[in-house]
C-alpha cells in the first residue's frame, strides 16, 4: 500500500471506549495463546458512527492514508484496526500507539485515521485482504462486523500433513470434534500458497468470503470472519481444536470417526445446512 501523510488538528481519544477495550483484550488473549508471535495476525472490526462519535472527534482527522485499492463500498465507514509491524503483546500496555480507528473517505480512496496509531504508525499491511473480506461478508450477512486473522498453531501445522483439498480438509475437521458441524457448517476453504499482504492474496480471500466464513492460508495462518469478536474468535478456536486433535492422533492408526450418517444425524439435531459435497450420503 502506497501512502501519503497530511497531518491535520485536533482529536478525542478514549482507551475506555468498548471497542478499544474488546481489541486490547482480543489481541492479549490471542498472544497469550501463542498464535500471535513477532508481529503476526491482524484484525479490523467494522463501528457504528455513533458509537465511535461517543468517545472520538469524528469532525476532524490526524492524517490520511491513501489506499492503493479502492473500497468504494466502505465509503464513511469506520474501523478499529491493528497497526502494520505491531505486536499483539504490546497492545495492552499501549492500545494508542498499537491500534487506530479510522474512516474510509467519501471516495474510499484513501481511510482517514481518528484515533491511535501514534508517531506515524499505519494500519495492517493486510488491510487489502480485511476491506475486500468486509465488502463481501456486508453482502451476504448484513450484521458482519469482525475479520481476524491470527497464526493459530495447529492449523497451520494440519496444512503440512494434510491434502488441501476444501471438502476433504472440512470433513476431517467435522470428524474431529462434534461441535465442528455445528460451529462452522458452511465448511473452510483454502488458498494456494501466496505471498501475504499483497492485493491479489486479499482478492481471492474475498472471493472465498461470498461462501465461507472460514479461509486457511496454508503454512501461514486463517482468517474468520463474524458479527462480533465472541463470534469470530469462538470460530477459529473450535477449527484449531479440531486441528490440535487431528495433530494428536497423526501417524496412528484410526480406528474410529464420527461417520457421514452421524454427522447428517447431528446436522438435523442442531438445524443446521452441512456444505453441500462434504458428506458422502446418497
Amino acid at each position: 500500500m502506497t501512502t501519503s501523510l497530511i497531518e491535520t488538528s485536533g482529536y478525542i481519544g478514549s482507551a475506555e471506549a468498548p471497542f478499544i477495550q474488546e481489541m486490547t483484550e482480543i489481541t492479549h488473549h490471542m498472544w497469550t495463546l501463542g498464535w500471535d508471535e513477532l508481529n503476526g495476525g491482524n484484525i479490523s472490526y467494522l463501528l457504528d458512527e455513533e458509537e465511535v462519535g461517543k468517545y472520538i472527534d469524528i469532525h476532524s482527522s490526524l492524517r490520511s492514508l491513501d489506499l492503493a485499492f479502492p473500497v468504494k463500498e466502505l465509503a464513511g465507514k469506520y474501523f478499529i484496526v491493528t497497526g502494520s509491524g505491531k505486536y499483539f503483546r504490546n497492545v495492552i500496555k499501549d492500545p494508542e500507539a498499537n491500534l487506530g480507528v479510522v474512516r474510509v473517505s467519501a471516495s474510499g480512496e484513501q481511510v482517514e485515521i481518528l484515533w491511535g496509531l501514534r508517531n506515524g504508525a499505519r494500519p495492517t499491511s493486510e488491510l487489502a485482504s480485511h476491506f475486500m473480506s468486509h465488502i463481501e461478508r456486508l453482502k451476504v450477512d448484513p450484521k458482519h462486523r469482525i475479520v481476524l486473522h491470527t497464526h493459530a498453531t495447529n492449523v497451520i501445522a494440519m496444512t503440512f500433513t494434510h491434502e488441501l483439498d476444501e471438502s476433504k480438509f472440512t470433513k476431517t475437521l467435522w470428524q474431529m470434534c462434534t461441535e465442528c458441524l455445528v460451529v462452522f457448517p458452511d465448511g473452510i476453504s483454502i488458498l494456494p500458497w501466496m505471498v501475504p499482504g499483497s492485493n491479489e492474496i486479499g482478492r481471492e480471500t474475498a472471493k472465498k468470503m461470498k461462501d465461507y466464513r472460514v479461509v486457511i492460508w496454508p503454512h501461514h495462518g486463517i482468517f474468520g470472519t463474524g458479527a462480533t469478536m465472541d463470534e469470530t474468535f469462538g470460530l477459529i478456536e473450535t477449527v484449531e481444536k479440531a486441528a490440535a486433535v487431528y495433530n494428536l492422533i497423526g501417524g496412528r492408526e484410526i480406528r474410529q470417526v464420527i461417520t457421514d450418517s452421524e454427522l447428517a444425524d447431528l446436522a438435523m439435531a442442531f438445524g443446521v445446512e452441512p456444505k453441500a459435497g462434504v458428506l458422502g450420503l446418497v
